[in-house]
């Protein structure tokens, strides 16, 4: 399925989801404080994450994002193993030739 596919479908889950709530776009633009073209917009698969985190909160399904994306935990004895934890991607380095100070 394709990026687009999946944001569709996401959209159709949360927009059936409201229609199970019996709740309008437009109740749920005003509980949620979001703009009625935002849930529109989310519920065509074209919405943000934090538009998407805003609506399941309000739908009380925002504990789901845990069987989604479960919490990995890791033990104390494989961090060790590990070492340090990485915090960013390394990226690649471009190495500049120096500059000859004496070159004014």
């Amino acid at each position: 399925m394709t990026d687009a596919g999946i944001g569709k479908e996401v959209g159709h889950r949360i927009k059936r989801l409201r229609l199970q709530k019996n709740l309008t776009q437009a109740a749920l633009s005003s509980t949620t404080g979001l703009s009625l073209n935002a849930i529109k917009s989310l519920e065509s698969g074209k919405g943000k994450l934090s538009t998407l985190i805003s609506i399941l909160r309000e739908l009380h399904v925002l504990d789901n994002l845990n069987n989604f994306i479960p919490d990995i935990q890791i033990s104390p004895l494989q961090q060790a193993r590990l070492g340090k934890q990485r915090e960013r991607a390394s990226g690649k380095r471009i190495k500049t030739p120096k500059e000859d100070p004496s070159d004014w």
